[in-house]
Parts: structure tokens; C-alpha cells; sequence
């Protein structure tokens, strides 16, 4: 009988393969030769599983995208009663990658955000990212404001999404600046924790609002 190939699990370990070799030496250091010997398979097998390295890559990016979201989804169900802000930090947290053992992650993925800068396909891939990202952001914003003591004006969604926005910048601009040293881990935790406990000091206000004078 033919041996049956498991095709999902050998391109899940293709990917796993990319992302050692990225964080090893870039991903200008990754070949297809390297992926298939660092994953112990043949070259055939990895071209039967991409057509193109940019194919392989992306693949490889979604990945470690879905192990990164996984570990926030299991954070979120350890603690089903937790309100959307307790939520939301936990989320940015985890997405921040500020922790010893996410530093290998943390590389990798500054690797394929700078790949993206040259790579439309490998940008529009992490564009979607963000965008979901946004989105989860923007709904635990505005629920937490409604749980809050003040009343959300109804029209409180841009705000949420600007600070949605603002969050997530922040997140990525922490993964960078605790990669490279300039601040601990801790540093970077402080910095995270006093802009959520920022946002719920005051009420969410619509945007571009006029007051009478």
C-alpha cells in the first residue's frame, strides 16, 4: 500500500523549519534547500507542499500568527467571567511577545515584518492581520466602556477605533524596543498596563465633537 502523507502536518512542519532558520539568521538566510534539511525532508516534498518561497513564507507567517492568537484565545477561556477590559489586557499583552520565553517568536516576527516592507504579498498578508486585530480591539474598547460607570455617547465607536488603533501600535513598537534592549520586559509591561488603566479614567467621547461656547 502507498504510504499516506499527512500534507497539513508536513507543511505546518515546513513552517516551523522557516521560523527556526528566520530567527537563526533572517529570512534572507532562508532557502528552500535549508527549510527541507532543517525539517528533515526533500526538497520535492517541500516543493509539493509551495510552489514559491513568497508561497512557503506566507504560509509561514500565518502560522506563527495562529500560535501567537491561540495562546490568546486559551488566556481569554482560562478566565471566561473576566470583564472586556481585564480582556483586552490580557490580549495585548500576549500579542506584545514581551516574555523571555516568546524572544525567538518576537525575532520572527520583526524578520517577516521587515520582509513585508519589500514583499506586497507578505504585507497585504500581515494588513489582514492587523485588521482583525483592529477589530477585536475596537469591540473590547467600546464593551468596556459601556461597563464602565459613565454613560458611552452612542456614536463612541471612532473613538474606540482610534484607541484600537493606538494600542496596537504600541504593542508592536514594545516587541521592538524590548528585542533590541532599550527597555526590560518589565519596563515594557509598565508601560502597556498604565496606557489600558489610562483609557478607562475618563469617558469615551465621540470625535470631532463642538461644544457650545
Amino acid at each position: 500500500m502507498p504510504r499516506l502523507v499527512d500534507h497539513a502536518g508536513r507543511r505546518r512542519l515546513i513552517a516551523e523549519a522557516v521560523c527556526h532558520l528566520a530567527d537563526e539568521r533572517g529570512l534572507e538566510g532562508v532557502t528552500l534547500r535549508d527549510v527541507a534539511a532543517r525539517a528533515q525532508v526533500s526538497m520535492g516534498a517541500v516543493q509539493r507542499c509551495f510552489r514559491t518561497k513568497e508561497e512557503m513564507l506566507v504560509f509561514a507567517l500565518g502560522h506563527i500568527s495562529e500560535r501567537i492568537m491561540e495562546r490568546v484565545r486559551a488566556r481569554l477561556v482560562r478566565s471566561p467571567a473576566q470583564s472586556a477590559g481585564t480582556a483586552l489586557g490580557h490580549a495585548a499583552t500576549e500579542i506584545s511577545l514581551l516574555r523571555e520565553e516568546h524572544r525567538a517568536e518576537a525575532r520572527v516576527w520583526l524578520a517577516f515584518v521587515a520582509q513585508a516592507a519589500v514583499s506586497e504579498v507578505l504585507a497585504r498578508t500581515l494588513q489582514a492581520n492587523y485588521a482583525t486585530l483592529q477589530e477585536a480591539f475596537t469591540h473590547l474598547i467600546a464593551e468596556a466602556g459601556e461597563d464602565a460607570d459613565h454613560a458611552v455617547p452612542p456614536d463612541a465607536q471612532r473613538d474606540a477605533q482610534r484607541e484600537a488603533r493606538t494600542l496596537l501600535a504600541l504593542a508592536d513598537g514594545l516587541t521592538t524596543h524590548v528585542l533590541i534592549g532599550h527597555l526590560t520586559s518589565q519596563e515594557a509591561y509598565d508601560v502597556l498596563h498604565a496606557h489600558l488603566a489610562a483609557l478607562w479614567e475618563q469617558p469615551v467621547r465621540p470625535p470631532h465633537t463642538t461644544s457650545n461656547p
